[in-house]
């Protein structure tokens, strides 16, 4: 079983910068490709980034530019910077780790959720 745990959300005024951490408690964690997802207010939930477990690395076109995704296996947390914010990047995030058995389907674990407000 993985378990992502997200944090590092909060109020922040445009312009400004948060770091947004996704970790896992698990063995297999270097197996596992992460996504940042996100939900804003009234909308569906949409990719932001992602990382595989080769470190390639890919943006939605609202993130690029403004945001990096990177991993640290030996501390089991893929990292989401996230600067120059806007209001529109207001929403919650969500940390989305799968993993790919041998012999099924790949399997998919979501995190809670961390809230990111853009506002002044």
């Amino acid at each position: 079983q993985v378990q992502p745990v997200e944090s590092g959300g909060g109020l922040v005024q445009p312009g400004g910068s948060l770091r947004l951490s996704c970790a896992a408690e698990t063995l297999i964690f270097a197996a596992l490709d992460i996504k940042w997802y996100r939900q804003p207010p009234g909308k569906g939930r949409e990719l932001v980034a992602e990382i595989d477990i080769d470190g390639k690395t890919n943006y939605a076109d609202s993130a690029k530019g403004r945001f990096t995704i990177t991993r640290v296996n030996a501390e089991n947390t893929v990292y989401l910077q996230m600067n120059t914010l806007k209001p529109e990047d207001t929403a919650v995030y969500y940390c989305n780790a799968r993993r790919f058995p041998r012999s099924t389907s790949p399997l998919d674990y979501w995190g809670q959720g961390t809230q990111v407000t853009v506002s002044s």
